[in-house]
């Protein structure tokens, strides 16, 4: 996929594998068990489960990541992660990357809504799920997570069974 100013790779297995390894501990404790027990076991990279590089076009640098927490579920829900390295915040580039997984996954038959999570105090980050249209639904426990925001977005499309 290509935006304005990014080309979104999906990352290989050894690139995700690469990134989890060099993390600190407490920013492992972020990443969900579900989702590192099927990074453990993939024998194929998997956009829905593993996502993308965020390449910046002007100078070929990966400056961030976007993807899903996995395909979507019977309901045609599928949730959203990004994050920009901190050099690059403020520049758009998150709204960018957004509006691109979000095409993506409503590109996909069986997509109906995306849904984001923020933590209450992500100014940041619901400023971008705003320019792209999210709604805000309200404070929810995540399992994984505790207390986030949940934003959704509908599929503009009118599907019929």
């Amino acid at each position: 996929m290509r935006t304005k100013h990014l080309q979104l790779t999906p990352h290989t297995l050894e690139q995700i594998r690469a990134m989890v390894e060099a993390m600190s501990p407490a920013d492992k404790l972020e990443l969900s068990p579900d989702w590192l027990a099927k990074l453990r076991v993939a024998t194929t990279p998997d956009p829905w489960i593993h996502g993308f590089a965020l390449i910046l076009l002007e100078n070929n640098v990966s400056i961030g990541s976007a993807g899903f927490k996995g395909p979507s579920d019977a309901a045609g829900i599928v949730e959203i992660a990004y994050g920009i390295d901190p050099d690059y915040q403020g520049k758009g580039y998150a709204t960018e990357a957004v509006q691109a997984i979000t095409a993506h996954a409503f590109s996909d038959g069986r997509v109906r809504l995306v849904r984001a999570h923020t933590r209450p105090e992500s100014g940041a980050s619901m400023r971008v799920l705003t320019k792209c249209g999210f709604r805000r639904i309200g404070e929810v426990i995540d399992p994984e997570d505790g207390l986030v925001v949940r934003w959704e977005k509908t599929s503009s499309v009118n599907r019929h069974p």
